[in-house]
């Protein structure tokens, strides 16, 4: 079956609102290559939206499925748990950035991850408001819509949505967005809006991810803690593209000296598989009854056995210290690059979770369109590349750490020739 005869039964089979990027269909993939089903050969620096920091197919996670496979694959772990569920939550809990004894609740999805902080985050402070950020995306359910801080194309159509949730102001320098009037913002809304005492938590991307990897300064995380200390109010990082490594360490919040009291996380934590988890203070993860927390298939045994193998190769491979030279090379090539393309409005990088902002140089808008040329020239030259961004003028370049140095340094004579195309 070929391309075009699988994009006819797309078209006729599933819905225009899945909105699929590429026109051609995976057969086969490996590492940082996937093969289509006309047989050519793609570097891939989408890795499934941030989920392969480990690769595609990784030996040590297959072997760790084959191996569960021959075992069991579901027992839905609240009817009848199993020993590698608890064991994964002990290694995420020596291993988060979280003051004091920490415990973790596993589920399938980043939006499901999101929502049961939430809900905890509810329960243990008996307060109904969350405070979010615009340009965040935190997911496509109804709760996880409403905290999402970009209305096209997630909101829609689709309203109205969960109420008590309220849209601050996120840095962004190129913007005129100083940490400062980012924490006047929160000021603004405890003022207009809700009273501090009524707000459970605020939730954040410690680097913004659809919004454009935009990296949350020092000064801002330490005036959410305060904020957050002086009001009772959770502070909840959402970690579901910005953790397993791909900063250039194992999760963002370890760059800065304040710490969330919950975090979320999915995308590279099983390599592929779909799990997510929810790591926080123990007395804040105590605090839903139970039976308040779970699901069906949360915590899956096969993505369980997954996860541990991330954190193996994650370890063994040196992929924290990986993620900062592949990092610090590719901006150096997007740095070179700017003389040549006038388009370059902004570098953002921290460790390998890179991105590129394109403004027009006469008007100084953002420009969506010179983000598809690039996308467009890249991609026929092999190289599959991603846009986020408010304004979709921004590619954010998410290659699994595992890419070996030859093809890696192939991407980025690809990119270097988009750019100046």
């Amino acid at each position: 079956m070929k391309n075009n005869e699988l994009n006819q039964r797309r078209l006729q089979a599933t819905p225009r609102g899945i909105g699929v990027m590429c026109g051609f269909y995976a057969q086969r993939a490996e590492n940082a290559t996937l093969w289509d089903v006309d047989g050519n050969e793609f570097i891939d620096f989408a890795a499934g939206i941030a989920v392969l920091n480990t690769g595609h197919r990784h030996p040590r996670i297959v072997a760790a499925v084959e191996q569960q496979l021959q075992a069991f694959t579901h027992t839905a772990y609240q009817i009848v748990p199993y020993e590698s569920y608890i064991a994964l939550a002990e290694r995420i809990n020596q291993r988060v950035p979280i003051f004091g004894p920490a415990k973790t609740a596993f589920f399938s999805t980043g939006a499901e991850a999101v929502e049961n902080a939430v809900k905890i985050a509810r329960a243990f402070t008996r307060r109904p408001g969350i405070i979010t950020f615009g340009g965040g995306f935190h997911g496509r359910t109804y709760m996880t819509m409403a905290l999402t801080g970009k209305v096209a194309p997630y909101k829609v159509g689709f309203g109205p949505f969960p109420g008590s949730i309220f849209h601050a102001q996120y840095p962004n320098l190129l913007h005129g967005v100083t940490s400062e009037d980012a924490l006047k913002s929160i000021e603004r809304i405890f003022k207009a809006d809700i009273a501090p005492d009524q707000v459970a938590a605020i939730l954040l991307e410690p680097v913004q991810g659809e919004g454009g990897f935009n990296v949350a300064p020092g000064e801002f995380i330490a005036g959410l803690r305060r904020l957050c200390d002086s009001h009772g109010i959770l502070l909840i990082a959402d970690e579901v593209q910005s953790g397993f490594a791909r900063t250039g360490k194992l999760f963002a919040m370890e760059h800065y000296d304040s710490k969330a009291d919950l975090i979320t996380m999915a995308k590279s934590l099983a390599g592929g598989l779909p799990l997510s988890a929810v790591t926080g203070r123990a007395e804040v993860m105590d605090a839903p009854a139970p039976g308040g927390l779970g699901g069906t298939y949360a915590g899956n045994p096969l993505a369980i056995a997954a996860a541990h193998a991330v954190l193996d190769v994650i370890d063994e491979e040196q992929l924290c210290t990986r993620a900062q030279r592949l990092g610090q090379q590719l901006v150096e090539v997007l740095t070179r690059a700017i003389p040549g393309c006038p388009y370059i409005a902004d570098i953002r990088a921290q460790g390998s979770m890179v991105a590129v902002e394109f403004n027009d140089p006469q008007t100084g808008e953002p420009s969506a369109e010179f983000t598809r040329q690039v996308q467009d020239v890249a991609l026929r030259e092999g190289l599959l590349l991603l846009s986020c961004g408010v304004y979709g003028n921004v590619i954010r370049f998410l290659y699994p750490l595992t890419i070996p140095d030859a093809q890696f340094r192939k991407a980025l004579d690809i990119i270097t020739r988009a750019l100046g195309h």
